[in-house]
């Protein structure tokens, strides 16, 4: 089974990330790389931020000038699961791991959302990290069929983490 490291940074004062949140968070995207059946080491950056920042973000890469809930940036190329190549890029050379990329998470959007949504803070959060998973690991939802795959990939998730919809 493939192994996960994940490093934390949160740059936001607006929502306490606690250990518990950390262990949720951790569990959710080692979950997506079990379920995915990846057997090397991995490693992700994970970015808590508002929604100034992610904004910020999203304009200097995506050249959309708006906050939005969650940004993915893959460093490799995965389709749907499967590495297409591993360069010598790719590979932290302090630790061996494979790079997947980062995930960047609005902590404000999470807390929107979930009251948009009528669930809790936990299950937005680790519907994003888990939406920034899969991206990371090659899916997307460009039309509906893909949206579906990556939907169910994500519920599955949630699922056995017992953060099911209100």
């Amino acid at each position: 089974m493939g192994i996960l490291s994940i490093s934390f940074e949160n740059t936001q004062t607006i929502y306490p990330v606690k250990q518990e949140l950390i262990e949720l968070i951790i569990k959710s995207a080692e979950l997506c790389i079990r379920n995915e059946e990846l057997q090397d080491e991995y490693e992700v950056f994970i970015l808590i931020t508002d929604n100034n920042e992610i904004k910020e973000i999203n304009k200097a890469h995506r050249e959309i000038d708006k906050e939005t809930d969650v940004l993915s940036f893959p460093m490799l190329d995965f389709i749907e699961g499967n590495i297409e190549e591993i360069n010598d890029s790719d590979i932290n050379p302090e630790t061996g791991n494979i790079m997947l990329g980062d995930i960047i998470i609005s902590i404000e959007k999470v807390l929107s959302q979930a009251k948009e949504y009528n669930h809790s803070f936990e299950r937005e959060l680790i519907f994003l990290i888990t939406h920034g998973m899969y991206h990371l690991l090659g899916y997307d939802h460009q039309d509906e069929e893909q949206e579906k795959e990556m939907i169910a990939k994500q519920e599955l998730v949630l699922q056995e983490m017992g953060l099911n919809r209100a």
